[in-house]
C-alpha cells in the first residue's frame, strides 16, 4: 500500500503559499490510514472475484473479469482521493486542498478562527485519528469539517500555538507575570 502512494502525485502546496509574505508551512495533516479500510477491502474483493473468473463458469467469465475491473479501479480512486486531500496549517491560515481530477481549495485565515471542537471517537481513540470542527465568522465554508486527523491533540496544540503566537489571543498568565502586568 505503502509503495502504492508513493507513486501517486501530490498535492502542489508550495505553488498557494504567499512566500512573499512570509507565509510557511507549519504541518502539512494527511488522512489517518484507517481512511484505506475501504480501497482495501474493494481490491481484496476484486482479487476474490478475480479468481471466480477463472475457477467459476466459464460463461460468466467476461461478467466476473469486468466487476474485477469496476472495483479495482475504483478502490485506485478512492486511495487517490484520500491521498490528496490535505490539510494545511500555516503561520497565516489554514487550508484544505483535495481532489484527484480537479482540486478544491478551502482556505480560513488564522484571524477568523473563533473556536475549534476536536471529536475523537472510540475507535479514533484507539488508533490514533479524530476530527476537527472548526467554527468562524462565516459558517458557511468549505473548512467546516476536516475528518480522521491522525494525532488531533498535537494538530490542534499546533493550531493554538500558531494562534498565539500570531497575537491574536490576549497574553498568556506567564507573559502577562514576565511583563509585571
Amino acid at each position: 500500500m505503502r509503495a502504492l502512494l508513493d507513486r501517486l502525485p501530490e498535492q502542489d502546496v508550495d505553488r498557494h503559499l504567499l512566500a512573499d509574505e512570509g507565509e510557511m508551512v507549519i504541518d502539512l495533516v494527511r488522512h489517518h490510514y484507517i481512511v484505506f479500510w475501504r480501497p482495501v477491502a474493494e481490491a481484496a474483493a476484486a482479487a476474490l472475484i478475480l479468481v471466480l473468473a477463472f475457477v467459476g463458469p466459464i460463461s460468466l467469465g467476461w461478467f466476473f473479469i469486468v466487476v474485477f475491473l469496476g472495483l479495482t479501479l475504483h478502490a485506485l480512486y478512492l486511495t487517490a482521493r484520500e491521498h490528496r486531500d490535505v490539510f494545511v496549517i500555516t503561520n497565516m491560515r489554514v487550508f484544505r486542498m483535495s481532489g484527484v481530477f480537479s482540486v478544491r481549495i478551502a482556505t480560513m485565515p488564522i484571524t477568523r478562527i473563533l473556536d475549534i471542537t476536536v471529536e475523537k471517537p472510540l475507535l479514533g481513540r484507539l488508533v490514533g485519528y479524530g476530527h476537527f470542527i472548526f467554527e468562524s465568522a462565516a459558517q458557511a465554508q468549505g473548512l467546516r469539517h476536516i475528518r480522521f486527523i491522525g494525532d488531533p491533540d498535537a494538530r490542534d496544540l499546533t493550531i493554538q500555538r500558531v494562534i498565539q503566537r500570531s497575537g491574536l489571543r490576549g497574553k498568556t498568565m506567564e507573559q502577562r507575570l514576565m511583563d509585571g502586568n
